[in-house]
């Protein structure tokens, strides 16, 4: 096809993606602003860093798109656009792009480009992927605690008498006090302590709120979201929840300060299960797990909320276990601590999780207790296989002995992986940086990860090995011709959104956080802080997290997608079933990734 004439170049138009959806009227004006340029094989059609003169878009040929590192990303045909990126921040190419056959482009100038964005909204959306600032910010589900607590809550001291206590809360009208010392947040007295263990026992009015408070109380983070605080008051049967930081109290929230909560389904089940008796009865209640997140992923809620409120529930199942094999194999002989590692240990569970955790038994524990800790171990995984968290098929699990040990042979076992970094020893180290304490005695892991990052990022020869242990996990572009899908067996002919669509981003996020010694767990929370380390740049973090996000969130709609179709959820996806704006942008998102890895390959070397 040529172009030899204004009706062959609106006919062209006309059949490429986002001008097909403007009116005849604005094409027809949008058109002639349209140059037409011509390439031999092997010309150059701009290089990184140059000042772009505009948009791109292939009419016949062949287009070949390079990274920094001078290696191919993306091989492009006839309807595809290109340099929108660059145009989209501050106007400099991003890449390096060269014809690769004899090439026909049409550049529409980029003063021109700018205004077709800034008219219409279709464009906007086609061409620029960033993630809004902001989702829905009056929602439980997707607000900070930050936002939601009383900051600088009222406070007073161990000895404060109970009645100046109770004087403080009526003339401040608020209902709980936070009890701090020298050495930071120790306690919480609430109008109910006051009730029931100050006026129902007649204890004298002089009596120390240390006496009557609650010693330790949980807390979370600024950074935790309102669904955080709701499902631990659900859970534990709490009222208010101090936010600490770096042992600092910064805010408190209450009941009240939830009143505006959407997360109610969520909520309902966590609640559920932190009252139910049996394996069996948390089951009936975590079946409903396809249907939350049918109905999260359909209220528009991001990747990371939707995953974050499921992964609580995989916890509070994970906690109530433990609590009913303490109710029924008696006290733990020595302190012991649960952690969740792979997906639950991220906060990153979707409609398809199975179990990976383990055990670190206090370094006190014997031969005799070895049988306490198999039977509590062994009760808690078969109770979340029932309730549908099937067993590893790695058995990277509490019940298998490895995997339930005393604190100190899990510090020889991190030693051990980082000393020799064999490919085994790889995949653990890999899976145990995403360790979570779910439940038990959290002070067996204090400074357990920092010493761990701090060892293994000071092992050039281990990092060196992670890094090309994490490449090996790739996004699915063929042969730089576009997306290439499974060709043979079960899943032929489809996508696997889990191995080469968010793992490729889950790899780099953890070597991101050995890099800068970062001590978050979740991918999302990584990218971030290794931005705000220096360890990622800013373009470079927001390319990425706007691949993760577009990647993740096409993974939980194809799952929710096979739910309402009444199918089980899994991640094998057709491109197919996507139109071609979705499988334009999804392609594009591996195409950032892909290049991500190709930059930490080429800036750190690659080890056979």
């Amino acid at each position: 096809m040529t172009l030899t004439d204004a009706d062959d170049l609106l006919g062209f138009l006309t059949s490429v993606h986002p001008y097909d959806g403007l009116a005849p009227g604005v094409l027809d004006r949008l058109a002639p602003q349209f140059r037409i340029l011509s390439f031999a094989a092997g010309d150059s059609v701009y290089e990184r860093g140059a000042e772009l003169d505009g948009l791109y878009l292939v009419h016949r040929g062949e287009i070949e798109v390079r990274d920094e590192n001078d290696i191919p990303v993306s091989l492009l045909g006839p309807r595809n656009s290109f340099g929108e990126r660059g145009l989209l921040r501050a106007g400099k190419a991003a890449t390096s792009v060269r014809a690769t056959a004899d090439t026909t482009l049409l550049l529409l100038p980029a003063p021109a480009f700018h205004a077709l964005m800034r008219d219409h909204r279709q464009v906007r959306k086609f061409f620029d992927r960033r993630r809004p600032a902001t989702a829905r910010g009056n929602d439980l589900a997707v607000s900070r605690v930050r936002s939601l607590m009383a900051a600088d809550p009222v406070t007073c001291a161990p000895g404060t008498p109970v009645h100046d206590a109770a004087r403080l809360m009526g003339d401040r009208d608020i209902s709980s006090l936070c009890v701090t010392d020298a050495g930071g947040l120790t306690g919480i007295v609430t109008t109910r302590d006051l009730t029931v263990r100050v006026l129902a026992r007649g204890r004298a009015p002089d009596t120390p709120v240390s006496e009557v408070m609650t010693p330790n109380p949980m807390t979370l983070s600024p950074s935790a979201i309102g669904s955080d605080v709701l499902h631990m008051m659900m859970e534990h049967g709490i009222g208010h929840v101090p936010i600490c930081e770096d042992g600092k109290l910064l805010g408190i929230v209450s009941q009240t300060d939830l009143t505006r909560f959407q997360a109610v389904s969520s909520a309902e089940l966590v609640a559920a299960i932190a009252r139910a008796g049996s394996a069996a009865d948390m089951a009936r209640v975590t079946a409903e797990i396809p249907r939350l997140l049918v109905q999260l992923t359909a209220g528009g809620n991001r990747h990371e909320v939707v995953t974050r409120l499921i992964t609580d529930i995989a916890d509070t199942v994970t906690r109530r276990l433990l609590a009913l094999a303490e109710s029924r194999l008696g006290p733990p002989p020595v302190p012991y601590l649960w952690l969740a590692c792979g997906s639950q240990g991220r906060q990153e569970q979707t409609g398809v999780s199975d179990q990976d955790n383990c055990l670190i038994l206090h370094d006190e524990a014997s031969d005799a207790d070895a049988a306490y800790f198999e039977a509590l171990a062994r009760f808690v995984c078969d109770g979340l296989n029932e309730c549908g968290y099937v067993y590893c098929p790695g058995e990277m699990m509490a019940m298998t002995p490895r995997w339930r040990q005393p604190l100190r042979v899990w510090r020889d076992y991190f030693a051990g992986w980082i000393a020799q970094p064999n490919p085994e020893a790889q995949m653990l180290a890999s899976v145990m940086f995403d360790l979570r304490p779910i439940g038990g005695d959290t002070s067996l892991f204090d400074g357990l990860r920092s010493e761990t990052l701090n060892a293994a990022s000071a092992n050039s020869i281990f990092v060196a090995h992670m890094i090309t242990n994490s490449l090996k996990h790739t996004p699915p572009l063929g042969l730089l011709r576009g997306i290439a899908t499974i060709r043979s067996g079960e899943h032929r002919n489809r996508l696997d959104m889990k191995l080469n669509g968010v793992v490729p981003i889950v790899d780099l996020g953890r070597i991101f956080a050995l890099r800068g010694r970062l001590q978050a767990v979740n991918t999302r929370a990584r990218l971030e802080a290794a931005e705000a380390a220096g360890v990622l740049s800013p373009s470079g973090a927001r390319d990425l997290l706007d691949a993760y996000d577009l990647i993740a969130e096409t993974r939980l709609s194809h799952q929710a997608g096979r739910i309402r179709d009444g199918e089980t959820p899994d991640n094998f996806m057709a491109p197919g079933d996507l139109s071609d704006f979705e499988r334009s942008h999804l392609r594009d998102a591996f195409v950032v990734v892909k290049t991500m890895q190709s930059a930490l390959g080429h800036g750190t070397g690659m080890l056979g």
